[in-house]
């Protein structure tokens, strides 16, 4: 059993096809088909059932992945180890981050850490779903929010805070709600990968706010724009906001509640461990993000 036909096996599993383990390996369709066939051969036993139109694990394949990725990570982390004991990291670094996020704020941040690190090899994919860091078989996942996957470690990065915000030619031409009661009656645009309420914190405790959508869409940058153009109110973290908001684009509102705020955590599996590379990835990013982060510090 050859290593090398071990992992074409769990990146065809977790991408879904060959062609995507092919790239994500950087490798021929060829090749990644013949290491698949080889593995078989070598376990004799079938653990991809391959039709024209999909690909399947068989009930073999679906026994023998979680050891498959258990043995790819173990040899991960003790080359990891071993590049840690001589000062160096080094190796692959899978990560995942939202589209928005990514574009705005961890590019920039990644880059400051992959050039401290030549040797380690970053691969990130930005997607505004929820990740499941261990079926996506990434080695962390920078997400907004709680986490609530107790298979998973979360590590705090950064606070955001979020802010009710619309144009002035919205404002201008249905008023400025200036209570959680006439909030409810204007027009919202809203994230559509979470339930669109809107939590405030009062005397009482929390309060729902549901607007009516103008618009559901997953990705914050679309919202932000939605907002400008006039679409509705929208609720977004600061660390999308900060140029529309000292620009006059976009302008806060006051609705006498402060909305429920946003944790930034990098999360990882429980039985990954915290890697060299994935704690010298996090202090990183705390360090290029501050505290309070630099996309809430408005002066």
């Amino acid at each position: 059993m050859k290593f090398d036909g071990i992992a074409a096996f769990v990146a065809t599993a977790e991408a879904g096809s060959i062609s995507a383990a092919s790239r994500r390996l950087g490798l021929a369709k060829s090749v990644v088909s013949e290491r698949l066939a080889e593995l078989e051969r070598s376990l004799g036993n079938r653990l991809i059932q391959r039709t024209t139109r999909k690909l399947s694990l068989t009930e073999g394949g679906h026994m023998f992945l979680p050891r498959a990725q258990r043995i790819l990570r173990e040899a991960q982390e003790a080359s990891a180890e071993l590049a840690a004991r001589s000062g160096t990291l080094a190796g692959p670094l899978r990560l995942s981050a939202p589209v928005s996020f990514g574009i705005l704020h961890l590019g920039p941040a990644l880059n400051t850490f992959i050039a401290q690190h030549r040797e380690i090899d970053v691969s990130l994919e930005l997607d505004d779903r929820f990740v499941d860091a261990m079926a996506g078989g990434f080695d962390a996942v920078l997400r907004h929010g709680a986490v609530g996957d107790t298979r998973q470690i979360a590590r705090r990065l950064a606070v955001s805070r979020r802010l009710l915000v619309a144009s002035p030619a919205y404002l201008a031409e249905h008023g400025n709600p200036r209570s959680l009661a006439e909030l409810a009656q204007h027009r919202g645009v809203l994230y559509a990968n979470r339930e669109g309420d809107w939590r405030f914190a009062t005397g009482h405790g929390w309060s729902v706010v549901r607007p009516k959508a103008a618009l559901r869409v997953n990705n914050g940058l679309v919202m932000r724009d939605a907002a400008a153009a006039g679409l509705g109110i929208a609720l977004l973290p600061t660390f999308l906001l900060h140029g529309s908001v000292t620009s006059g684009t976009l302008v806060p509102l006051d609705v006498g509640a402060e909305s429920e705020g946003a944790e930034l955590f990098i999360t990882y599996a429980r039985d990954h461990g915290a890697s060299a590379k994935i704690r010298a990835l996090a202090d990183s990013l705390r360090r290029s993000f501050g505290d309070p982060p630099y996309w809430d510090r408005w002066d």
